[in-house]
């Protein structure tokens, strides 16, 4: 099950062409997404109600999609406005329309109610189209796996010494890292600081150009949000120069955006792009940072896969918790609670547009 009361990102803006239909799954649900002529974005459910053939295989007609299988065409809420040579259309002929939004070269989807479709839940990724912030290509993986896997993997950093070695990780020092969590209305605040230790093998080259030559400071301070959305203050500064207490001024920072958004009960998309503040100009230096981040994403996806084929092999398997899975636990639970929280709303013919799950003045480590 999903949650239905929030925003997943289901692409982005770039991959909806003016003239094309696009289609993707998205929570088991098969949708076409298409534009205007006015160029706005929206999204119908991609099976005709006639007889049930895909939309994304139909045309675009100005402002409608027309199936082409029995010529059905529907306007943008997705009632169906003709029928060839019948001039009485059923009241059912309709699809499903969903609220769509682009932002921040992002297109977010919401998958409940179109009418309870709060914008300001929207998280907040303005370094993606910043002109003060130069961002790597957006990139897109796709994984064979429940996205609650990925979402577990980007809750605990202490995997970056021994999966990512060679590439975002380094020192096996970096595990013994102790996280704060801190519970926000709708996520999970972490922060981890690691200091006066060598940097990351994919920025070192970086930072020697820059003569910070010697041990850095290094941050990953990020918001987890539901139901899976990665927003995070990152960067290294020269050892002691004063970083965590906000002196970044001889460091370089990054501000990460990653979403992972389910495909289907054993699938996900995993979006991702890199903002930062330095070197804006250099299409070499987005272009190598790209190529580091997207192996070390490979090497996730790697891991990750090998972990899901495993589980399921032994369906009776049952992990064993530890201190490391708290945030990871915490979560789940979120997840668990508003999708519950949902169905009782649903059943009760309401919903609570806010959501708000958890409280904000919870802080542990891990």
């Amino acid at each position: 099950m999903f949650m239905k009361n929030c925003w997943y990102v289901a692409g982005w803006s770039h991959e909806v062409e003016a003239d094309a239909l696009f289609a993707r799954t998205i929570c088991n649900k098969r949708i076409v997404f298409w534009r205007d002529e006015a160029g706005r974005l929206h999204a119908l459910d991609d099976r005709c109600c006639h007889r049930g053939a895909p939309l994304s295989i139909g045309r675009k007609e100005g402002n409608a999609v027309r199936c082409m299988y029995h010529g059905f065409l529907f306007d943008t809420s997705g009632t169906c406005i003709e029928i060839p040579g019948y001039a009485q259309i059923p009241p059912k002929a309709r699809v499903r329309s969903y609220a769509v939004v682009e932002r921040s070269r992002w297109i977010w989807l919401w998958m409940g109610d179109p009418a309870q479709a709060d914008e300001s839940l929207i998280p907040d990724t303005h370094w993606l189209d910043d002109p003060d912030w130069a961002c790597t290509q957006p990139g897109r993986l796709h994984y064979d796996v429940n996205y609650q896997l990925v979402n577990d993997n980007l809750l605990d950093f202490s995997h970056l010494s021994y999966v990512h070695p060679k590439t975002l990780g380094g020192s096996e020092e970096y595990a013994q890292l102790r996280s704060k969590i801190e519970r926000l209305p709708r996520g999970l605040r972490i922060t981890r600081w690691f200091l006066d230790k060598p940097p990351a093998p994919f920025v070192a080259k970086l930072l020697q150009a820059k003569g910070m030559t010697g041990n850095v400071d290094r941050w990953n301070n990020y918001d987890f949000l539901l139901p899976g959305v990665l927003i995070m203050d990152s960067g290294f500064a020269p050892a002691g120069s004063g970083a965590q207490e906000g002196n970044r001024k001889d460091g370089i920072e990054f501000r990460h955006c990653q979403v992972v958004t389910p495909e289907t009960e054993n699938s996900c998309h995993y979006f991702f792009a890199q903002p930062r503040n330095f070197d804006k100009d250099s299409l070499d230096v987005s272009q190598a940072l790209y190529t580091s981040i997207l192996a070390a994403f490979e090497e996730d996806r790697g891991i990750i896969t090998a972990q899901a084929e495993n589980i399921a092999a032994e369906p009776s398997f049952e992990p064993v918790a530890c201190g490391l899975d708290a945030a990871l636990g915490q979560f789940r639970a979120m997840i668990a609670r508003q999708i519950a929280l949902e169905n009782e709303e649903e059943t009760a013919g309401g919903m609570d547009k806010s959501g708000n799950v958890g409280r904000r003045d919870e802080v542990q480590t891990a």
